[in-house]
């Protein structure tokens, strides 16, 4: 199997999540590589199995929560038609209604979103583990 993890980060946490994620699907035998939307490999893309889209949480601290760079993030999301696909966001506080969000805005480039986690910036290492996990049990293989 192969894993793409496309991510949109500001701070870094996202970063961190998505090269976690990555290093605990390459360790369960999936070939899996990060990369941040402004620098997409299209050619792990092209061959993904598996397409994993992260964003930080933007937004008033409780309410009007959205993907970082929701507009950029629509237009840089390359057609991912027909491919299996999780999102995550990472948080401060609450991620509010991101992950439908970012739901929404992959399905509407074509992706089928099996799942998603919001993970909390204090929880980064251990939350991108238990989201690789949960991959796992349902990404093709």
């Amino acid at each position: 199997m192969n894993a793409v993890v496309i991510y949109e980060s500001l701070t870094g946490n996202t970063r961190k999540a998505a090269d976690r994620i990555a290093r605990e699907l390459a360790g369960a035998g999936v070939s899996a590589t990060a990369c941040p939307f402004n620098n997409i490999d299209f050619p792990a893309l092209a061959a993904a199995d598996l397409v994993v889209v992260g964003s930080w949480v933007d937004g008033v601290f409780l309410f009007g929560q959205r993907p970082g760079r929701e507009g950029r993030l629509w237009n840089k999301m390359p057609a991912i038609d027909g491919k299996v696909c999780a999102v995550y966001c990472t948080y401060a506080l609450k991620p509010g209604s991101t992950l439908e969000k970012l739901t929404n805005t992959v399905e509407g480039h074509g992706g089928e979103v099996v799942g998603g986690l919001a993970i909390q910036r204090h929880r980064i290492e251990a939350g991108a583990a238990d989201f690789a996990e949960r991959l796992l049990a349902v990404a093709p293989v």
